[in-house]
């Protein structure tokens, strides 16, 4: 292919040595790009880092001989000691275990919304291990108390209490991660920070790093220690991963920044509204699209039979609607999802049925009884959960747990329904937006969104190549337009 002006600034950039920035939009061909790149530092030895297995096997037939495509964890396994990773067969201990073992009781916490929030053993356990889970992704050398993770209405004095008390605990917990006598099982990002702290030299001249965006602090600490040659390619706007603990490299690093804006995914008119959203971010350069791709979007709803590739959903819950929705009417259905919440959801509603509170899932764990489930549904802010309380009062949970096996597999489906953060990285030629995507009212009254949900709203536009039906969010979407002037 013949390269573009910004593909060539990519180029000479790399092969001027030294770190690099590029920011590349959705679809920008970085891929192209970065193997170009490789190419132009000659025998060097390269090396490709990906963060899962199928992007680096899908480089390795594309980069040339001098570049391999490993992932980070495949560069931590190798790198740790034997006794440690064979504990990643070991049985995983269940937070109800974990709970007995370390002595939690039930909790109380007050909450902003005036509501208690309670939390069971086994909750409290889960964080534990979700702090433990963080510690792994960060840079610090030891646990710390704000690693634990306390939601967010969770009064802040109340929070900070919480986390003192239980560090301890995850403190407990990381030690016995590292011991090759103790029975319980690790998390792949176990061996990863232990790599970290070893204070890893990679073997190679240049390092590409894919997706910098959704790094977290532990790698950026291992990259910045490196002697060699750093490129950084990322897209600043599809950071959607802050709960898991990314601190979007793109912002930490300091280097020449070069830009690839020129997505050979869409047309002009998927590239246009993708660039208004892009400017609510104080974005001021445009991602553009392809002229010749006949792209378009719909203000209102298709026809049934006019069905799309993927329908993407901000939540759990909307997926198990459209699921419900289509199997409903025969169609077969994939699902790009947490499953394992998914049945927790229905579980959860039966439980609140019975009058006996949860800790799992997070969107049922305030309420006391199914009746303010409804109430909540109800309401505007719980307006997203009404059509899934709608179907469980009319079918039962039963019903719920059924379409969950009625799941079919991708390559089998009619469509996907997917949340955003399992649809990030691939593409569809028509691509529905759900309706629940959240927008909020400002102090002075105009419609705005936090950055993190505009981020989210971007790769959901994105993924689309030739139709994006936006009809389900078209007034809230326009009116957030008009309002930012954008």
């Amino acid at each position: 292919m013949t390269p573009t002006t910004e593909q060539e600034q990519v180029v000479e950039a790399v092969r001027a040595g030294g770190a690099v920035k590029v920011k590349a939009y959705a679809g920008a061909g970085k891929t192209s790009t970065l193997r170009m790149a490789a190419d132009a530092r000659g025998h060097a030895r390269g090396l490709y880092l990906a963060f899962n297995k199928e992007i680096a096997n899908e480089a390795a037939r594309k980069f040339p001989q001098n570049t391999r495509c490993r992932t980070v964890h495949s560069l931590a396994y190798s790198g740790t000691r034997p006794e440690i990773t064979r504990k990643l067969r070991n049985p995983v201990e269940p937070p109800h275990q974990l709970a007995m073992r370390y002595g939690f009781g039930k909790l109380r916490l007050p909450t902003t919304i005036g509501k208690d929030l309670e939390l069971s053993p086994s909750k409290v356990a889960r964080m534990v291990m979700d702090g433990a889970a963080r510690f792994c992704r960060s840079a610090q050398p030891e646990p710390l108390a704000w690693h634990i993770p306390v939601d967010a209405i969770v009064r802040e004095q109340e929070a900070e209490h919480l986390r003192e008390s239980l560090l301890p605990a995850v403190k407990r917990l990381w030690s016995e991660y590292l011991d090759p006598a103790a029975p319980s099982a690790i998390a792949h990002d176990v061996y990863v920070k232990l790599w970290e702290r070893s204070r890893p030299r990679i073997g190679a001249d240049f390092i590409l790093f894919d997706e910098a965006q959704d790094a977290d602090g532990l790698m950026l600490s291992v990259l910045r220690a490196q002697q060699c040659q750093v490129i950084y390619v990322g897209d600043p706007y599809q950071q959607i991963y802050e709960w898991r603990g990314a601190v979007n490299a793109m912002d930490h690093i300091r280097a020449p920044e070069c830009a690839l804006t020129e997505s050979f995914r869409f047309g002009p008119a998927i590239a246009q509204l993708a660039s208004r959203v892009l400017a609510l971010m104080d974005e001021g350069t445009p991602v553009r699209g392809q002229d010749h791709v006949a792209s378009r979007i719909l203000h209102d709803s298709a026809p049934v039979q006019d069905r799309f590739d993927a329908i993407l959903c901000r939540k759990n819950a909307t997926v198990l609607t459209h699921l419900a929705t289509g199997i409903g009417r025969g169609d077969r259905v994939a699902v790009r999802a947490n499953v394992d919440e998914l049945r927790a959801f229905a579980d959860g509603a039966e439980q609140l049925m019975r009058g006996q509170r949860i800790g799992y899932p997070a969107t049922l764990a305030l309420f006391e009884t199914w009746e303010e489930v409804q109430e909540y549904a109800d309401s505007f802010a719980g307006r997203d959960l009404k059509p899934l309380v709608k179907l469980i009062d009319s079918e039962g949970v039963d019903y719920l747990r059924l379409i969950l096996t009625r799941v079919a597999p991708e390559d089998e489906a009619d469509y996907i329904v997917s949340t955003v953060h399992r649809a990030k990285g691939l593409e569809w030629e028509r691509v529905q937006l759900a309706g629940d995507f959240k927008f909020k009212s400002g102090d002075d009254g105009k419609l705005t969104m936090a950055a993190e949900e505009m981020r989210l709203l971007y790769v959901a536009m994105t993924r689309a190549k030739h139709t994006l039906d936006v009809s389900e969010i078209r007034r809230d979407l326009y009116n957030m337009f008009r309002d930012a002037g954008v």
